[in-house]
């Protein structure tokens, strides 16, 4: 074998071009797939740092019926579950929450957790400085204490030991502020279920501790986790939960809407916290094997094409003795160099791929973010590379031993067999086809993108910057808290280059609270059964919010300075709210107010309320709006602390005087997360543009590939048929009918590629969303949309070939032989 070698080396010595070429499509292919598998392997197969995480289960209710994926769980229900279920050992809660933090350099809003003492021993794992929460941090007793995250720790404060000890205090806009001792840092782990940046026990959040919290059914705010017991099964735990989260509802009817369809269920908790990356992992890992199999096909056309150059020398070994195995052979080697070698180059690329694909991926999965490229990857290339030599070794046929089947002593000239000539289109077709596949799949991800992009979300975004300034308590009257805001917005206004000024209660497309909603009642519009009345979303604005946002006003008045606290309840009603519940009807000095249980744990009056306007709809949750009621309350009645401000010029050259003029007012408060509400809308289509660049990209490199492969298969076939061609234009044939029919070869292959992709795609797309449902099939835009291109650059393709094949000179193609 190693003869074998040294004698393929010297053969490719000798084409250059062909082993260029050859390496670098199989590097691109496997350095694609070792990179993918890469992010695959650490995202969706590497281990959580928790212990035991075998025995690790999220614990997650959900109310499809008003279309909650996740409904979380109250403080009587985790109770209930707790006491009830005997699957698990141990059951711990976790409630995400945002604090303001001033004690620990600058005063900054952090996103927090509040856990219960037993949480770090059920979710399993340790500290790297200092210790966990316990049991004895647990209760309304306790002395608050808080953990911070290794990421904050070492990104936030430079891995300084010192923090350990340090008192700081936390603000949560509700309630009174608190202190916290910083008793530990946690180990690196995945930060599930939400980033934080610290977790404190309970006492630190005086909501946690209130009397609707605790006794409140319908007050969900923790996700629960479970350690299985030594005995149970996650089956057993399932079939558990259920029976019991059944007799709970019907215990408590009141509690769980019919209409909601309250469910239980459990899942491992890596599987929980891959969920949102499984599928465009396992769709991308597709992506990037479609790409190696055309690359394989193009290079088997390329090694088909100079075997059949090399007929008269390889019969020329069979005649004087070489058997077929010695043949087959001397074939492999070249396959295993031409292999190995894209292999190295392969491997030496997929690093500089595994970052591109690690930052998309982290995206969709915080397990990517701190990704590093997986040493095992390396296997990978070396499989891919023995699969394609052993593919490319048995491509070419050999002759017999009598070398009749084609391959001859007596002639020069190049033929191309019909065998021959079969293989060649074949390999072409699946080319088109697997690229037909990746272009209709990037086509429905760039036309969503594009749709997006387009959409007008019924305000303005480019002039507008939205701040936050969360609500600082401490030594404050809700007067006072109140005047802050009013004296700040003042000063703001009379800033250069701003035009208006306004509050509100939440930033588009950013605030998580974006997709809340409460149940309400209209005047005349009263249901039998509460459970069944309308949800709408809850906002509070200042006068002048719309105006300033660009957003008409229908009917009616806006806010103005006597909606202030103690007056009249006063609402804005979005114009589907109003078509809904008074159609045909002036809903103006109507009444309305909520009903929802949940009303009185957020610190929300459910008084009655007039109508006083009524404005156009927008939807502040969704890129592509969709139809949503929504309540609008005044902020000096409801609160709110997000100040927009609309401005000419660049909006962010007012930020630092912002922070002035709000430290001015009061030192500690924290003015964060500036930003125009056009690059919000940007950042929310990050992951969409994502997909587009990467799938687009992987669609691209394979267009790119299968139009090169069909034109080296017509220029091929054309350089085998010179001969033919110029008989037939010495007997008179036109060289335009030369020209169609070798363009209507390329468009033939390609339409039958398209086809073939076409059917192949459907069949793989069904399966594939026989277990993953989020998969969709392309609509026919981008379907007709890749045909086009496809059909478009194999007729371009095939343009050089065919006009060689129509300019020959019939002398010289008389002579070729």
């Amino acid at each position: 074998m190693l003869r074998d070698i040294r004698f393929a080396l010297r053969s490719l010595l000798h084409a250059k071009g062909l082993a260029i070429t050859v390496v670098l499509t199989l590097a691109l292919g496997i350095g694609a797939n070792a990179a993918i598998f890469s992010v695959v392997r650490g995202v969706l197969l590497r281990p959580l740092a928790n212990r035991d995480e075998s025995h690790l289960i999220y614990i997650r209710q959900s109310a499809p019926g008003i279309g909650t994926e996740n409904a979380w769980f109250s403080v009587p229900e985790i109770d209930d579950l707790r006491e009830r279920v005997k699957s698990f050992t141990m059951i711990g809660g976790f409630s995400q929450i945002g604090f303001t933090m001033i004690g620990l350099g600058e005063p900054r809003q952090v996103r927090a957790g509040v856990v219960d003492g037993n949480y770090f021993e059920v979710i399993g794992l340790r500290p790297v400085l200092g210790r966990l929460l316990n049991s004895a941090d647990d209760g309304p007793s306790a002395a608050g204490a808080a953990v911070l995250t290794y990421r904050f720790w070492t990104a936030g404060f430079n891995s300084d030991p010192t923090v350990l000890g340090k008192v700081v205090r936390f603000e949560t806009g509700f309630g009174r502020a608190t202190t916290a001792t910083i008793v530990g840092v946690l180990q690196p782990s995945d930060p599930f279920p939400a980033e934080t940046e610290l977790i404190a026990n309970v006492v630190t959040s005086p909501h946690h501790l209130s009397a609707t919290m605790v006794t409140g059914r319908t007050h969900r705010m923790t996700e629960l986790f479970g350690r299985l017991a030594p005995t149970a099964t996650l089956e057993s735990a399932r079939t558990e939960l259920r029976e019991v989260h059944s007799a709970i509802v019907q215990e408590h009817p009141e509690a769980y809407a019919k209409k909601a369809n309250f469910t239980i269920n459990a899942v491992p908790l890596r599987d929980e916290i891959t969920s949102r990356a499984r599928t465009i992992l396992w769709v991308l890992l597709a992506a990037s094997g479609l790409v190696f199999v055309i690359a394989c096909s193009n290079v088997a056309n390329l090694i088909l094409a100079r075997t059949v150059r090399r007929e008269s020398e390889i019969a020329i070994r069979a005649a004087l003795g070489a058997s077929k195995a010695t043949l087959r052979r001397t074939l492999l080697a070249e396959s295993l160099l031409l292999c190995g070698t894209g292999a190295v180059v392969g491997v030496a690329i997929a690093p500089l791929m595994f970052e591109v694909l690690a930052r998309y991926a982290s995206r969709f999965s915080v397990r990517a973010v701190d990704l590093t490229f997986d040493a095992n990857a390396l296997w990978i290339g070396v499989v891919l590379a023995l699969a394609a030599a052993v593919l490319l070794g048995f491509v070419p046929r050999l002759p017999s031993s009598d070398a009749s089947q084609g391959l001859g002593l007596t002639s020069s000239g190049l033929r191309i067999t019909g065998a021959t000539k079969r293989r060649l289109r074949s390999f072409a077709t699946i080319q088109i086809a697997a690229s037909f596949v990746l272009l209709a799949g990037a086509g429905m991800l760039i036309k969503t993108l594009i749709a997006l992009q387009s959409t007008q979300p019924g305000f303005q975004t480019a002039s507008i910057l939205a701040i936050n300034l969360p609500t600082l308590t401490e030594g404050r009257t809700r007067e006072q808290i109140r005047g802050f805001y009013r004296q700040l917005q003042e000063r703001v206004s009379t800033l250069p280059a701003v035009e208006r000024v306004a509050l509100g209660s939440t930033v588009p497309w950013r605030d998580d609270s974006g997709n809340f909603a409460l149940a309400f009642s209209a005047e005349g519009k009263k249901n039998a059964n509460p459970q069944d009345d309308p949800r709408a979303k809850p906002r509070s604005v200042s006068p002048g919010f719309f105006a300033t946002l660009g957003i008409p006003l229908l009917a009616g008045r806006d806010f103005n300075d006597a909606d202030r606290n103690g007056a009249e309840r006063v609402v804005i009603i979005n114009s589907h709210l109003a078509n809904q519940l008074f159609p045909g009807q002036d809903p103006v000095n109507r009444h309305v107010m909520w009903t929802d249980p949940v009303s009185k744990f957020i610190d929300l009056n459910m008084e009655q309320r007039r109508i006083v306007g009524v404005v156009a709809d927008v939807d502040d949750s969704h890129i592509d709006p969709v139809p949503t009621m929504t309540i609008y309350s005044p902020v000096e009645q409801e609160g709110g602390n997000r100040l927009f401000i609309r401005v000419t010029g660049n909006p962010y050259t007012l930020v630092p005087a912002i922070r002035r003029m709000a430290h001015e007012l009061s030192p500690e408060q924290p003015v964060e997360r500036a930003a125009t509400l056009e690059d919000i809308k940007a950042e929310r289509l990050a992951p969409d543009r994502l997909n587009a660049i990467v799938f687009g990209g992987f669609a691209g490199v394979a267009l790119a590939i299968s139009i090169v492969g069909v034109a080296g298969v017509l220029a091929f076939s054309v350089s085998a048929r010179t001969r033919e061609f110029g008989v037939r234009l010495a007997i008179g044939s036109q060289p335009q009918r030369l020209l169609r029919e070798v363009l209507s070869e390329g468009i033939v292959m390609a339409g039958i590629g398209v086809i073939a992709g076409g059917l192949g795609g459907y069949v793989l797309a069904r399966l594939i969303g026989s277990y993953v449902m989020a998969v969709q099939l392309p609509t026919m835009t981008p379907i007709i949309g890749a045909a086009a291109v496809l059909i478009g650059a194999a007729t371009i393709a095939s343009l050089l070939p065919a006009m060689r094949a129509s300019r020959i000179d019939v002398i010289q193609a008389l002579r070729s032989e």
